[in-house]
C-alpha cells in the first residue's frame, strides 16, 4: 500500500446495533476498493473483519478490525467495531482512534438500541457522523421510516443525501438529493434515468430538509435561502463538509450490502465529507517542558503516537495498533515508551487488514498502523522519543461490573491459565482478573455474561485450557452482638513432654467493623506468663479468616484474656495458641453470632418510561431507593442501596427490562446485619459443604 499524507487520510469507525450490517458493509467497501475479488459472507465465515475462530463460530463481531481502503486518491482506515453491548470496550477503543463514524441502521429493523448507543459513543468522543441504511434490497425495508424516526429523535440536522428507487418491489436505483437526478444500476455501473412520479414528492421533501440544514451553516446562506435563491451543487457540498465536521449536519444515505449497491456513493461521501486528521485537534503534555503539546496531527512536529488497541493472538502474534499523533514514524525508528520507561527499536511498521499484516515504510501523522512485538507496550501507552517525551491521556473505557468465579478443570493448568488471562487482559481492557484471597476465589469481571463465555471459549480453543464459570461467593463477614465468658484447657500427654495451655477469655463486640479484632489482656498474678500473650493473640488472629458461623472472615471482635494457668514443663506457645483458637470458637458462638452482608450503592440510568419496572425490581431485590433524579434527554438516574448478593444477574435482567437501554454501576458502601433467612441459608450451606468434604475424606 502507498504512503499517504495526513490530508489524504480518513479514519472512520462503523457503529450500530449488532446484526445491522456493519461487517457486510465493510466487505462491500473492500470489494469495491479492489481488496478482494469476491465478497465474503458473515454466514460462511469468509469476511475480512471477522477473522477469529470465535467470531466465525458465533457469526458476530467480537473485536474491532481495521481495513485500510484506497479510494479516489485517499486512504480510508475503516474500523469495523462490534455492536454487541458486552464488547463496548472494543467500540470505545475504535472511537478513540477514529475521526468520524458511520452509524449503520437496518432498513428492515429501523432504529434499535444499538443505534442509540452508537450515537452516545459519537457524543462521548465528539465524532462527526453519518447514517447509512442497509438492507434496501429487502421488501419490508423502509428508508422513509428510518429518516422520519431519526429526525424525530435527533432533530432536523438529519439530512438525506440519497433515497431509493423501487420497481416491482425491487431496489433498482436511487435519487441524488443534491443534484436532483435519478440513477439506475445496470450491472455494476449506474446510468441516469427518468425520475419516477412517486419519487418527486420525496425529492422535494428531502431537498427542502437538506437546503434548510445547509442554510443554517451561515448567516449569508440563511439570507439567500429566505430570499428564494438556490445553492449550487458545489456550494451545497462545501457547506455540507463544514457542517459535518462541526456536527451541525448528519447526512444519511442508503444501499444494499449484499448487492454492493449504494456503497460507491458512501465511499465518495466519506472522502468528500468526513474530516481529515489535519482539521482535528489532539493535545498531550511535553514531559520535558511540562507544557501542553499541541500534536494536532502535524507531520512537522516531533513524532508521537498513541497505542489505541493491542492484539495478542497465539496464531498471528502480538501487534500494538497505533495512531500517529504527530510527526512521521518510520521503520528502524527508536521509540521511547514513557509509561513503561523503555526504549525499543521499531524494526518494521505494518498496515493491518483484518488478520493480514503488510509492511509499510512510514506512517504520517493521523494514520493508523501497527508495530509488532513491542514487549512492554500496552493499550493506552504513548510512544515518542527521549529527546521529546510526550504523554497523551488514556481513553476511559467502560467499567466491568459483571462477575463470575472461575477455576481450571485441570489443577495442573493454574499457572498456564494465569499467563493466558494476563495476555487476554492486555488485549481487552474491560476484562479484569481478580484474586479474592479473603474468600478464597478467583474472579473474572467483564461487561456482560457473553464476554465471559467468549473468554472461556477462547481459553479452550487457543490455549487448551478448560475453566468452570460459576456465581461468585458473596463477601459476607461474621461478627458478634453479645458478650461471652469462656475457658478452654488444651491438654495433651505424649511419651515425652506434653502440651498444656489454659485460657479464660471474654468476647464482645469492638464496634469497629473495619478491624478484625482487638486483643487485650487483664491477667493478674502471673496465672498466664507474659511470654504466652503473643501466642494467645496469634491464635485469635488465625481464627479471623474462617469464622465458626459460616466460615466467613470475622470482624469487630474484642478478645480479652483475663485468666488461665500454665505448666512449667508442658506449656508452650503452640499449646496456648491452640487453646486461644478453641476458646474463640466456643466464645464466638455463645456471643450472639451474626452474618454481615455487603451493601452496595447502585446507580441505574434508564429512559423515563422504565422507571416503574426498575423500582419494582429493586424492591424484589431488597433494594432501598435513595433518590430519583431526571438527567435530561428523557432519562432518569435512580440511586439505591442494595445487598451485593442481590445484584446477581442484574446486567442481564436490566437489559431485558429496558431493551438494552439501561446502564448501571455500583460500588461497595458498607456492611450491615443480614436477614435471618439469609444467615440460615449460609449456615446450612456451610454445614453441607463440611459434610461433603468429610464424605470425600
Amino acid at each position: 500500500m502507498n504512503v499517504y499524507t495526513t490530508d489524504k487520510i480518513r479514519n472512520v469507525v462503523l457503529l450500530g446495533h449488532s446484526g445491522a450490517g456493519k461487517t457486510s458493509l465493510a466487505e462491500s467497501m473492500a470489494y469495491l476498493a479492489g481488496l478482494t475479488n469476491r465478497m465474503g459472507s458473515v454466514e460462511d465465515g469468509s469476511t475480512i473483519s471477522d477473522f477469529t475462530k470465535e467470531e466465525q463460530k458465533r457469526k458476530i463481531s467480537l473485536t474491532t478490525s481495521v481495513i485500510p481502503l484506497e479510494w479516489e486518491g485517499a486512504k480510508i482506515n475503516l474500523m469495523d467495531a462490534p455492536g454487541m453491548f458486552d464488547f463496548v470496550g472494543e467500540a470505545e477503543e475504535a472511537c478513540s482512534a477514529a475521526g468520524a463514524a458511520i452509524i449503520v441502521v437496518s432498513g428492515k429493523a429501523g432504529i434499535e438500541v444499538g443505534t442509540e448507543k452508537a450515537w452516545d459513543l459519537c457524543e462521548k468522543f465528539g465524532l462527526p457522523r453519518m447514517f447509512y441504511v442497509t438492507d434496501m434490497d429487502l421488501d419490508n425495508a423502509s428508508f422513509r421510516k428510518v429518516v422520519e424516526d431519526l429526525t424525530e429523535k435527533y432533530g432536523k440536522k438529519i439530512a438525506p443525501l440519497h433515497f431509493p428507487i423501487r420497481e416491482n418491489e425491487k431496489f433498482v436505483g436511487y435519487v441524488n438529493v443534491i443534484s436532483g437526478k435519478a440513477q439506475k444500476w445496470v450491472g455494476k455501473d449506474v446510468q441516469e434515468c427518468d425520475m419516477p412520479d412517486y419519487a418527486k414528492e420525496y425529492l422535494d421533501k428531502y431537498h427542502d430538509i437538506l437546503m434548510e440544514a445547509v442554510a443554517e451553516t451561515s448567516e449569508d446562506m440563511m439570507d439567500r435561502y429566505f430570499a428564494g435563491e438556490t445553492f449550487s451543487e458545489d456550494e451545497v457540498r462545501a457547506a455540507l463538509r463544514i457542517s459535518v465536521n462541526n456536527n451541525e449536519i448528519y447526512p444519511i444515505s442508503m444501499g444494499s450490502n449484499l448487492l454492493c449497491q449504494g456503497t460507491f456513493a458512501l465511499m465518495d461521501d466519506i472522502v468528500k465529507l468526513c474530516p481529515p486528521p489535519t482539521i482535528r485537534k489532539a493535545a498531550g503534555v511535553s514531559l520535558k517542558t511540562n507544557e501542553i503539546f499541541q500534536a494536532d496531527y502535524d507531520f512537522s512536529k516531533p513524532k508521537s503516537a498513541y497505542i489505541w488497541k493491542t492484539i495478542v493472538d497465539p496464531f498471528i502474534g502480538k501487534y500494538s495498533l497505533i495512531k500517529v499523533m504527530s510527526g512521521v514514524f518510520k521503520a528502524d525508528d527508536v521509540i521511547y515508551n514513557k509509561d513503561k520507561d523503555i526504549e525499543e527499536k521499531v524494526s518494521k511498521l505494518y498496515i493491518l487488514c483484518g488478520s493480514k499484516a503488510t509492511e509499510i515504510k512510514e506512517l504520517h501523522a493521523g494514520d493508523i498502523g501497527a508495530i509488532a512485538k513491542l514487549t512492554a507496550a500496552r493499550t493506552g501507552n504513548t510512544l515518542s522519543t527521549r529527546a521529546n517525551t510526550i504523554q497523551f491521556g488514556k481513553t476511559q473505557l467502560s467499567t466491568p461490573y459483571t462477575c463470575k468465579r472461575y477455576k481450571p478443570k485441570n489443577k495442573a493448568d493454574v499457572d498456564k491459565l494465569s499467563q493466558a488471562l494476563q495476555k487476554m487482559g492486555h488485549e481487552d481492557l474491560t476484562l479484569r482478573n481478580v484474586n479474592d484471597g479473603e474468600n478464597r476465589q478467583t474472579l473474572l469481571y467483564g461487561i456482560g455474561d457473553m464476554q465471559l463465555d467468549v473468554v472461556a471459549s477462547k481459553l479452550k480453543d487457543q490455549y487448551n485450557i478448560e475453566i468452570e464459570l460459576s456465581d461468585p461467593k458473596v463477601a459476607y463477614k461474621e461478627t458478634i452482638k453479645k458478650k461471652s465468658d469462656v475457658e478452654f484447657k488444651y491438654k495433651k500427654q505424649t511419651g515425652g513432654h506434653g502440651q498444656y495451655g489454659h485460657v479464660k477469655m471474654k468476647f464482645e463486640s469492638s464496634g469497629d467493623l473495619e478491624t478484625p479484632y482487638v486483643f487485650e489482656q487483664e491477667v493478674v498474678g502471673g496465672s498466664v506468663p507474659k511470654t504466652y500473650f503473643p501466642a494467645v493473640e496469634k491464635g485469635i488472629a488465625e481464627s479471623m479468616s474462617r469464622g465458626p458461623l459460616a466460615a466467613y472472615p470475622v470482624v469487630g471482635v474484642k478478645a480479652i484474656l483475663y485468666d488461665g494457668s500454665y505448666h512449667p514443663v508442658d506449656s508452650s506457645e503452640m499449646a496456648f495458641k491452640t487453646a486461644a483458637r478453641e476458646a474463640f470458637k466456643k466464645g464466638f458462638m455463645e456471643a450472639g453470632p451474626i452474618l454481615l452482608e455487603p451493601i452496595s450503592t447502585l446507580k441505574v440510568t434508564i429512559p423515563d418510561s422504565f422507571t416503574g419496572d426498575i423500582m419494582s425490581d429493586l424492591n424484589k431485590r431488597r433494594g432501598r431507593v435513595m433518590g430519583m433524579n431526571p438527567i435530561g434527554q428523557g432519562k432518569t438516574l435512580v440511586e439505591a442501596e442494595i445487598p451485593t448478593s442481590c445484584l446477581k444477574g442484574y446486567c442481564t435482567d436490566l437489559r431485558s427490562m429496558t431493551g438494552g437501554r439501561g446502564d448501571y454501576s455500583y460500588e461497595f458502601n458498607r456492611y450491615e446485619q443480614a436477614p435471618s433467612d439469609v444467615q440460615e441459608a449460609e449456615v446450612k450451606a456451610r454445614a453441607e459443604a463440611v459434610a461433603a468434604d468429610n464424605k470425600e475424606e
